[in-house]
């Protein structure tokens, strides 16, 4: 029987990025992320949770997301689930689900005063340049040139012509067409 554990998520993160080190040196980056749902209930009255979900990063990725990120700042990932098991002081046995995380997208914001942009990271890759845009996936392929590549200069008729979103405007479960 086939498996699969994936999961993506956006949101914005609770904390700042907290850093350590494995006793192997691999950079462990633990975050908290937010996603807020927002729907309207029988009544017609607009509804709202947020659900909290801890995150971990590994190795170069770890070390790009505390460089880069805050708290409050938007971020994609894709990853997996994992649970994570122990006994407390008392013996008790808890367990906790974190997300690990496989690759990440920075969600530029216009606070920010980038270019508007994703930067996407998969293992293992560098961390990014001021100057460049790059994307990696898992496997380390590049999906974004670097800006002056004739590549990137030329995008597809179908980017421009699709409607642009207002980014601070909220998503309603309404608006999704699937």
């Amino acid at each position: 029987m086939p498996n699969l554990n994936r999961v993506m998520l956006m949101g914005n993160l609770t904390r700042d990025p907290e850093l350590r080190y494995l006793p192997s040196n691999t950079a462990v980056a633990g975050i908290g992320l937010a996603i807020n749902r927002r729907w309207r209930n029988q009544q017609g009255e607009q509804q709202e949770e947020t659900t909290f979900i801890d995150c971990e990063a590994f190795g170069r990725q770890a070390e790009t997301i505390n460089q880069y990120l805050r708290k409050g700042k938007p971020v994609f990932i894709e990853g997996r689930l994992k649970l994570d098991q122990w006994q407390d002081r008392d013996g008790n046995k808890r367990s906790k689900l974190k997300v690990v995380i496989e690759r990440f997208e920075f969600i530029d914001s216009r606070e920010s005063g980038g270019g508007g942009g994703q930067q996407q990271y998969g293992s293992g890759q560098q961390a990014p340049q001021q100057q460049q845009s790059q994307g990696y996936n898992q496997q380390g392929n590049v999906q974004n040139s670097a800006p002056g590549n004739a590549q990137n200069n030329a995008p597809s008729n179908a980017q421009n012509n699709a409607p642009q979103a207002d980014p601070h405007q909220p998503i309603h479960e309404d608006d999704i067409p699937f």
